[in-house]
């Protein structure tokens, strides 16, 4: 292992063979983490070639199981977002798709930090299952050609172990290292073709559009290198997807979107990734074409029709989607004011995430406790017009005191005398 660390340190490329053993050799102990450390600084600092992050997507992939969809008809097509605030895409997307005839096995994570996880969002519908057998995962979008369900820890163990280990080591925000452990598991889930929305702007964790797109390159690469179609959206993070942050309010904003009303970013977004997913399923010959199918299947019910088969078949609460209400509620709620008039001229997205964590709604830690409740819902967002006293946000909970963060979030409000200019909500189309 010296060895490869030291051939690495000196800019040298991995063969296939060293690759393959030291995943193989990490996951079974043999080598220890402080060795491993030292490869991933090593990786860090300087980077992989486009088969040396294939390689090690191929060699965490191997660390475990692969699913097999060879028994589900169709060109099964799946998405991957990198993390934003407000991000609910995943929860009327996967219907929609599944109105549309294309197979989506949707397998998903929690949330931790900042941005928001679609299980912990599914998980707000009561009684909604998110924890699927194998079989139950497979013959369910065989069946109603959707499922969404927690990773095993079967598939690609090998990346629980290195994303751990970046997480204390400072090399987590490192392209290759996060397009082999997206990759790792995506390959596993058995898919046919990719989506990928790259998230670019201060509530990202790609600051930039530069850095987005290095990083939507090298999946596409990866996925290509391993048989699997895909394509890449760069999408503006610089203020939240939507009005609402948190758990159960995302939800809710869902099923307003599946019934077509909600705010015209979402839909906008929507309708453009299933266009696309719609293109990679060979559903569709244009994008042309799968907007307006998008939209249709949106205007005549089918999408929202197949929410409610989503919703019934892993065991939730089908009233929710005629009554929102019927979703955990906050006992509290705080409306936060504007001090200063002008127009919402910035807003720092992650800060409004990070205080959407402060009051439950996101995880410090992988084992905090989640309250379903908090969150934020946005009165204004950039670019608008705002009077002295006017509601920016509210703020509600259950557990903690929304009113801890109303500074927070009044200071992540930059208002300026004149209206700014608005950066479209789709960067770049990758392919």
């Amino acid at each position: 292992m010296v060895d490869l660390i030291a051939k690495k340190r000196d800019h040298q490329e991995l063969t296939t063979d060293e690759i393959n053993w030291m995943i193989q050799n990490y996951v079974s102990d043999e080598i220890p983490d402080y060795q491993m450390s030292a490869m991933l600084m090593a990786i860090y600092f300087n980077g992989m070639t486009d088969p040396e992050q294939a390689q090690l997507a191929q060699a965490m992939l191997n660390s475990g199981e692969r699913l097999d969809l060879s028994a589900i008809a169709g060109v099964k097509v799946d998405k991957h977002s990198t993390g934003g605030v407000g991000d609910k895409l995943t929860i009327p997307l996967l219907p929609l798709m599944a109105s549309l005839g294309v197979p989506v096995p949707m397998i998903s994570g929690r949330g931790l930090g900042f941005t928001g996880g679609t299980l912990d969002k599914m998980e707000s519908i009561p009684g909604f299952n998110v924890q699927l057998t194998t079989q139950q995962f497979i013959d369910q979008v065989a069946t109603i050609h959707q499922a969404i369900t927690q990773a095993s820890s079967d598939l690609a163990p090998a990346d629980k172990r290195l994303y751990a280990l970046r997480d204390v080591t400072g090399t987590v925000a490192s392209t290759p290292l996060i397009a082999a452990s997206i990759m790792s598991k995506k390959l596993a889930s058995g898919t046919d073709a990719l989506l990928f929305d790259v998230k670019s702007g201060n509530g990202a964790f790609m600051p930039d559009d530069e850095q987005a797109e290095k990083l939507a390159h090298a999946l596409i690469s990866i996925a290509e290198q391993n048989g699997v179609s895909a394509r890449a959206l760069i999408t503006d993070m610089n203020q939240p997807l939507g009005i609402t942050i948190g758990n159960s309010l995302e939800v809710a904003e869902s099923i307003a979107v599946l019934k077509g009303r909600g705010p015209q970013d979402v839909h906008q977004l929507l309708v453009t990734q299933a266009a696309h997913m719609l293109v990679l399923g060979k559903r569709a010959d244009t994008l042309e074409l799968g907007v307006g199918m998008a939209e249709d299947a949106l205007r005549d019910g089918r999408a929202m029709r197949a929410f409610k088969q989503l919703i019934q078949a892993q065991g939730g609460d089908v009233r929710v989607t005629d009554d929102p209400r019927r979703l955990p509620q906050a006992s509290q709620k705080v409306a936060i004011k504007a001090e200063s008039a002008g127009f919402v001229g910035e807003i720092d997205t992650k800060a409004l995430g990070v205080a959407v964590m402060q009051i439950g709604g996101g995880r410090a830690q992988q084992e905090s406790d989640l309250d379903l409740t908090s969150g934020l819902v946005l009165h204004k967002k950039l670019g608008t017009p705002v009077s002295v006293g006017d509601t920016l946000a509210v703020a509600y909970a259950s557990e903690r005191d929304p009113q801890t963060i109303v500074d927070a979030v009044r200071d992540a409000y930059t208002i300026t005398a004149q209206k700014p200019k608005i950066t479209p909500l789709i960067h770049q189309i990758i392919k």
